[in-house]
């Protein structure tokens, strides 16, 4: 039975650099190596592949594995398993509200930190993404009402947060979104007329939707009054 070893060296990745460069197969290389041709394979693929691999990238990118547990540690936040399940959980389930995924992501992320709010550098390396991408999740979540941005001490630097009214304002933009809905359903029975099939439907439709728009300012109103909060209401009307 063949004993492989269970991790490539430096050494390890410039001889693969070395064969690939020969032109040299992966199951030949993997044989010089003492390791199975899938970890041969994989470190290509993984690291610019065949015909881009690099091998000190490969040992940058592992350097960089290997530090990332200690960083949600500054969030002040246990990096175990049972932590990281529940963060791909609650951020999957925000995906299913109809925020994008990467925006999902940076909301979850910001609920269970429990830093004063994170920059768009600091949601960038916690997601391990790029600062674009932070940046087009953060305007879509600010738009929504979902997350909010301060001035960190320094004042170089914004800082995104989520405070207690988030779903607040949330909900009232969203009821206003369905109020517009409701007007614009009811502006069609005229088009259409009130006893065809299509002025019916959307005469259904634009009571419900009141119905629906003004129930979701009542109770986003009856929980800041819960909260025992003085700010004046949303109105579906704005």
């Amino acid at each position: 039975m063949i004993s492989y070893r269970t991790r490539l060296t430096a050494a390890d990745r410039q001889e693969i650099a070395e064969g690939l460069a020969r032109g040299i197969g992966y199951a030949e290389i993997a044989r010089r190596l003492a390791r199975p041709t899938s970890t041969v394979s994989r470190e290509v693929l993984r690291n610019g592949g065949p015909n881009r691999y690099q091998p000190q990238r490969a040992t940058e990118q592992r350097a960089r594995r290997h530090k990332r547990p200690a960083e949600p540690a500054a969030t002040g936040g246990p990096d175990d398993i049972a932590t990281r399940e529940y963060l791909d959980r609650l951020s999957a389930l925000i995906t299913q509200t109809g925020l994008p995924r990467t925006a999902a992501k940076v909301m979850a992320t910001l609920y269970a930190d429990n830093a004063p709010g994170l920059t768009a550098a600091d949601l960038a390396q916690r997601l391990q993404v790029s600062p674009a991408t932070v940046s087009a999740a953060v305007v879509l979540l600010e738009t929504q009402g979902l997350i909010r941005r301060e001035r960190n001490a320094s004042g170089r630097r914004d800082r995104y947060l989520i405070d207690d009214d988030a779903w607040v304002r949330a909900t009232l933009a969203s009821a206003r979104q369905v109020h517009l809905l409701a007007e614009a359903a009811h502006q069609g029975i005229a088009v259409f007329g009130a006893a065809t099939p299509a002025g019916s439907r959307l005469g259904t439709m634009s009571e419900f939707l009141t119905f629906v728009g003004h129930d979701m300012v009542a109770s986003a109103e009856r929980w800041r009054q819960l909260l025992g909060g003085n700010e004046p209401g949303g109105s579906t009307d704005s």
